[in-house]
């Protein structure tokens, strides 16, 4: 072994250990500076609200389900294939509510079910 080949295995060794210890250094400073400026805009963004600012139900009481019974709209009838959007009753055409409405008499019977069944 010369001189030369002496001291490029020196370099060699040196690099082989100091680059990982450099890259180990700037990850870990990468890491230390994240936790910092996670931890700065944590202490910036506003505090929960007390207990006294949460919203409180309206005077009248709680708003109830609205529980109605629509006439079901025709099938359109054509010679054309009809694409989802142009079905009526599937947004972009309304409903009439029917003319017999479900009674809400007696919802503990039926587990809640608001719709008349006949007996």
């Amino acid at each position: 072994m010369t001189i030369r080949s002496k001291e490029l295995a020196l370099t060699h060794g040196l690099v082989v250990g100091a680059v990982p210890l450099a890259v180990g250094l700037v990850i870990v400073a990468l890491l230390i500076g994240a936790v910092w400026w996670g931890l700065r805009r944590q202490a910036r963004a506003p505090r929960p609200p007390r207990p006294e600012e949460q919203p409180r139900p309206p005077a009248s009481g709680p708003v109830g389900e609205v529980v109605e019974r629509r006439e079901p709209a025709e099938m359109p009838r054509g010679r054309t294939r009809l694409t989802p959007h142009q079905f009526p009753g599937f947004g972009n055409h309304g409903t009439r509510p029917a003319k017999t409405q479900p009674s809400t008499e007696g919802d503990n019977e039926r587990g809640g079910d608001n719709v008349s069944r006949r007996r």
